[in-house]
């Protein structure tokens, strides 16, 4: 039987020496496919939004995207050198019990993603559907919904094989449409209108960086190992590092400089996008284009989220829920499609509650991030007995990390705004008491914060705890 049409029996366990196996270079293709989607010509408008010119627009994309990235390179080499799921191998740093709190948050970030790629393909295929004059309403909602769960899910439960061939066919699908795309719309951009934009001060280039960073490699730094722990151990971890960056980094730097230039070119389309960012992209095209459009659309969205699902059943089990891990792909997966329906028929405006839900979970995760790098620089293997032992050497209850990122994430929120989502307006509670609040209010610093705190603390104290000796 084909393997990518088995299901995959490892959990959050240990992957032994006969299953490794692959090349670094095979990570480029999970990575691509995950972040070839369409969305982020979306995010130049976005970016501009924050205020800022097209060269701090340039400047900002490429920082924030590949520095984020990066981030998830590093972390890739957890993967291989513990040959284990993310979220189990950040026991090391928590403890086995303590790690349920970064587990859980990881879950959260994951369903949530899902569900925003699985929203987007819902609407992008609604949209296309009005203008084509088939029906853009509920029932081509329904199906296309329909469509995404099916792929999303179909490939979670089945597992790591079959999301690794689902990747390279989405790479190729996607990544050779997408270059017709961005020749059709070229004749769409007008440079003199794009570099006329004013330039933004430095607190809006903060905020727009901080964004990306959340957006693309902080989104994923939580399921970076998960794709690289079927590698052997000798691989080299410069090899999993520039093969993860690289993969990832690619296509959203391509379509992020692409979105500025059509975004800054038309307000209209600006406007557009924070409504319906992946449909407003169609009003560029010719007809003809608009089946091909749409299903590069989806299949982008479908890439990402078959990542998000896959990571977040693992981070489920990882915080201790007791079931397989299909099963837990397949819970997820239902909370993807209640969570569609929500955002698709009663939820209103989509980029405020998205901007929201980035920065928010955004800030516990980089919190996290920091603690597993440093943790992570102090490591060169694993006790894989240990890992599932409360009484082992990392411990039941680590509680100074557990209590960091706990801290952390309560001074990071309260140097962050979400005024769009209604829901989030009692952060920022820091930034008047320490004179922030006119001019560093939508700079989101403590993001940048829990990420810096969390990787300082770790690397100054963690040395001496007993997690720390192997």
């Amino acid at each position: 039987m084909n393997e990518a049409l088995k299901v995959e029996t490892h959990g959050i366990n240990v992957i032994g020496d006969a299953d490794r196996h692959g090349k670094p270079r095979q990570l480029f293709w999970p990575w691509f496919g995950a972040n070839v989607s369409v969305l982020g010509l979306s995010y130049g408008s976005f970016v501009l939004g924050f205020g800022l010119s097209f060269g701090q627009a340039v400047l900002v994309a490429v920082l924030g995207i590949v520095f984020s990235f990066l981030l998830c390179g590093f972390i890739a080499v957890a993967g291989k050198r513990g040959s284990a799921p993310t979220m189990l191998l950040s026991r090391a740093a928590f403890g086995v019990r303590g790690n349920r709190l970064p587990s859980a948050i990881s879950w959260l970030l994951t369903v949530g993603w899902e569900t925003v790629l699985a929203t987007l393909a819902t609407l992008a295929t609604a949209t296309v559907f009005e203008r084509l004059g088939w029906g853009g309403g509920a029932t081509t909602k329904v199906l296309a919904l329909l469509v995404v769960t099916v792929l999303v899910v179909g490939a979670g439960v089945l597992g790591f094989a079959t999301i690794m061939r689902l990747q390279t066919v989405i790479t190729v699908i996607t990544g050779v449409l997408t270059l017709v795309y961005l020749g059709l719309v070229a004749g769409h951009i007008h440079l003199d209108a794009v570099t006329a934009i004013p330039a933004g001060s430095a607190q809006q280039f903060v905020g727009a960086l901080v964004f990306l960073m959340t957006g693309f490699g902080l989104g994923w730094v939580n399921a970076a190992a998960d794709y690289s722990r079927y590698l052997p151990r000798e691989t080299p971890s410069r090899a999993v590092i520039g093969w993860t960056t690289f993969g990832a980094s690619l296509a959203p730097i391509v379509l992020l400089l692409s979105g500025l230039l059509l975004a800054g070119s038309s307000p209209s389309l600006n406007t557009a996008i924070a409504a319906d960012p992946i449909g407003a992209l169609t009003t560029l095209l010719p007809v003809w284009f608009l089946v091909p459009f749409a299903l590069v659309a989806v299949l982008g969205l479908v890439g990402g989220a078959v990542l998000d699902i896959y990571s977040s059943g693992l981070a489920l089990l990882a915080a201790g829920v007791r079931v397989s891990r299909p099963v837990a792909a397949l819970i997820d997966g239902v909370l993807m499609v209640l969570g569609t329906v929500y955002l698709v028929f009663l939820g209103g405006q989509f980029l405020g509650q998205f901007q929201g839900f980035l920065t928010t979970l955004g800030v516990p995760v980089a919190a996290w991030c920091g603690i597993m790098l440093a943790d992570l620089a102090r490591r060169r293997e694993y006790v894989e007995a240990d890992l599932s032992d409360p009484a082992g050497r990392y411990g039941d209850i680590r509680w100074g990390p557990v209590a960091l990122i706990v801290l952390a994430a309560g001074l990071g929120w309260g140097l962050v705004t979400n005024s769009a989502a209604g829901w989030l307006g009692w952060q920022g509670y820091l930034l008047a008491p320490l004179g922030l609040a006119e001019n560093w209010s939508g700079a989101n610093l403590g993001v940048l914060l829990a990420l810096a705190l969390g990787f300082a603390f770790t690397l100054v104290t963690g040395g001496r705890t007993r997690a720390a000796q192997v």
